[in-house]
């Protein structure tokens, strides 16, 4: 909340008139998941939820030009950003390894500089029995992520929500839980193209699934290929990332 003195034009005699300005304090939420809710698939073992969450009071108008100019200057314009595909080379064929890094580099270095964090929730689906005991587990980790950051979240007027509703199993997610926790929230249909923190989201997905599968010694030979190694898709990925993982209850 702030004061705005406005004299306005002049009258003789006459007092300024004093307006009160009031900042609406606004979050944005962007998710992307991966996985599905089918059965357990020795190739598909995860779902994952990952949310970016950037306070509206920082401007990363300056950030996104940075980005738009790279991109630009290595031939890919206005270009949206798909971890997956440039990493499995899907979609990009012709392309070589080296510009394959190099957009995804670009959309890291993006990352490294904004002021934002993230959130990601998963679950191993072998130990799942079908997708409503999936539903459920994921449904328990977020309601618990946002009760144990309810001041956070209670310090704005609105929180929006935007999702591009690839799976309707996560908009219901997302709207049960953040609905009966939160009184101020706003759901937002979104365009992946039209949004750089929803290819984020997309981005840290992407690195939590192969962290995940790096874990467990599963990483495919695409994704060996891409990152080279462990230490360095520890170095070059995965760290860089994780410093914006700022909440980690």
């Amino acid at each position: 909340m702030g004061w705005s003195l406005d004299p306005g034009p002049h009258i003789a005699g006459k007092t300024p008139a004093i307006f009160l300005v009031v900042f609406m304090k606004e979050l944005s939420v962007f998710v992307d998941e991966s996985g599905d809710f089918g059965e357990y698939d020795y190739h598909s073992p995860f779902y994952i939820i990952s949310l970016v969450f950037h306070d509206q009071v920082y401007d990363i108008s300056s950030d996104l030009a940075h980005l738009e100019n790279s991109l630009n200057n290595i031939g890919w314009a206005k270009h949206c950003i798909h971890a997956g595909p440039i990493i499995r080379s899907e979609e990009y064929r012709g392309v070589t390894l080296d510009e394959r890094r190099k957009i995804l580099k670009n959309l890291i270095a993006f990352t490294r500089h904004i002021n934002i964090f993230f959130k990601s929730i998963y679950i191993e689906k072998k130990h799942t029995s079908d997708s409503v005991e999936v539903a459920g587990l994921l449904s328990k980790q977020l309601s618990r992520f946002i009760k144990d950051n309810m001041l956070y979240f209670n310090q704005f007027d609105v929180v929006k929500i935007y999702y591009d509703n690839g799976q309707i199993e996560v908009t219901r997610i997302l709207s049960s839980v953040f609905n009966s926790l939160l009184d101020n929230v706003e759901f937002k249909r979104v365009i992946p193209s039209n949004y750089r923190l929803f290819q984020v989201a997309d981005l840290i997905c992407t690195l939590k699934l192969t962290e995940l599968k790096m874990q467990n010694h599963i990483l495919s030979k695409s994704e060996i290929a891409f990152f080279e190694n462990e230490r360095c898709l520890k170095k070059n990925y995965l760290k860089i990332i994780n410093h914006k993982h700022i909440i980690q209850k």
